[in-house]
């Protein structure tokens, strides 16, 4: 297998969960250890009442860590350090529970805080009856750990403990293995290149409680910066107020709230940057006065005089250097494509992302996207994608112009 190199020397912390899935976890650590991975079990109780510690300590030659010290000898298991020492924390069963804690912040167990400490990236792999599964509790949880920056091993369809046949069944050790292969796989293209990526909506205040905004959630940025970080780029993330996690430690946050302040960040750290990719959703307008005090009803209308904002994308397209390269993002509406070469051309755009509001499931509060990428070259379309499929596209498109 070509991608077991790439897990050589790795450090790789498994959480093993109170699930029958839990003998499955024998063949994962098997499969790591061959590619030369470090293997530290982290096991809740319940998962030891499936699956032995004996038997992991066997296949890992580790002892396995269940509690927070050794009744034996007092020794302290530290979450701190296993945070640190890992490359990628892999959970795999992922019982409904657990995804509920992970999602929750309950620290009551050695693999929750271990978790909740984790530098690394998180991958899961959920393994529960459909039933549990397709529960809103769950479905909701499982999202919430999507905007942290989990990594979801999709579970499989198939027959399951309880002999129903449905959605639920723990993906088979080979697939994560494989999908945790890819991971560290992935070429280092950007590696040494600085990318400057705009992200989320802006909120231009009117008073001290209300604000003019739109419905970017910055999954797309997100999924941006995770994508160039993964590449080897240093990541430089200028977002708006998101509810959103990243935890790729090639990536440097910067929170704004207004359009003005993203204009001031992105103007700031571009002269330094190889590319910037701007998908932000700024406010075009600003109301030119703020109250200072909450505007009470009354019976009359309000009329609130709004002024442009700063276009961040042209500033950066009059002061781009023949070195630098810069995307854009047009969500249009209406005549799309002329809109977006237009913008492409009075910008000073290298590409730009063009994805439109008449296409389901593209746009606003989506977990996925349909772009069309277009250039002075030409254009290129793509189908509907999970939002991190529709990045690497895009990161894949400024590698070969950025090369």
């Amino acid at each position: 297998m070509e991608t077991l190199r790439e897990l050589e020397g790795k450090h790789i912390v498994l959480g093993i969960t109170g699930s029958i899935a839990a003998y499955k976890a024998c063949v994962l650590i098997r499969l790591l250890v061959k590619a030369g991975a470090e293997v530290q079990v982290v096991i809740t109780p319940a998962g030891k009442e499936f699956i032995t510690p004996i038997t992991l300590s066997a296949l890992t030659s580790h002892p396995v860590i269940s509690d927070f010290f050794s009744q034996r000898d007092g020794t302290w298991h530290s979450h701190v350090s296993l945070g640190q020492w890992a490359d990628a924390m892999v959970i795999a069963p992922a019982t409904a529970s657990t995804i509920g804690k992970m999602a929750n912040g309950i620290a009551d167990n050695m693999l929750i805080t271990t978790y909740l400490s984790m530098k690394a990236p998180v991958f899961i792999a959920p393994a529960m009856d459909l039933d549990m599964f397709a529960h809103p509790s769950t479905q909701a949880n499982l999202e919430r750990l999507r905007s942290y920056g989990t990594f979801i091993i999709e579970p499989a369809t198939g027959e399951l403990a309880s002999h129903l046949v449905g959605k639920g069944r723990m993906e088979e050790p080979e697939e994560i293995f494989r999908q945790l292969a890819n991971f560290f796989a992935a070429p280092q293209r950007l590696r040494g290149k600085r990318i400057l990526i705009t992200a989320g909506p802006t909120h231009e205040r009117i008073d001290p409680v209300r604000y003019i905004g739109n419905y970017s959630s910055g999954k797309m940025g997100f999924a941006l910066a995770d994508a160039c970080a993964r590449q080897g780029a240093q990541v430089e993330l200028v977002t708006g107020p998101v509810s959103l996690n990243i935890t790729h430690p090639l990536v440097h946050r910067t929170d704004v709230t207004t359009a003005e302040e993203m204009y001031d960040a992105a103007t700031r750290l571009f002269p330094e940057m190889d590319a910037a990719i701007l998908s932000a959703a700024v406010a075009d307008f600003t109301p030119q006065q703020v109250a200072e005090e909450k505007i009470k009803r009354g019976e009359d209308g309000m009329c609130i005089r709004l002024q442009p904002t700063h276009d961040i994308a042209a500033a950066l397209g009059r002061c781009k250097h023949p070195r630098q390269r810069l995307v854009g993002f047009a969500l249009e509406t209406q005549n799309e494509k002329n809109n977006a070469r237009d913008k492409l051309k009075r910008k000073n755009l290298d590409f730009i992302v063009l994805n439109s509001l008449r296409d389901p499931g593209a746009g606003f509060a989506c977990d996925t996207n349909k772009i069309t990428i277009l250039s002075e070259d030409g254009e290129k379309a793509f189908p509907l994608k999970s939002k991190q499929d529709v990045a690497v596209d895009i990161v894949n498109h400024l590698c070969e112009i950025l090369a």
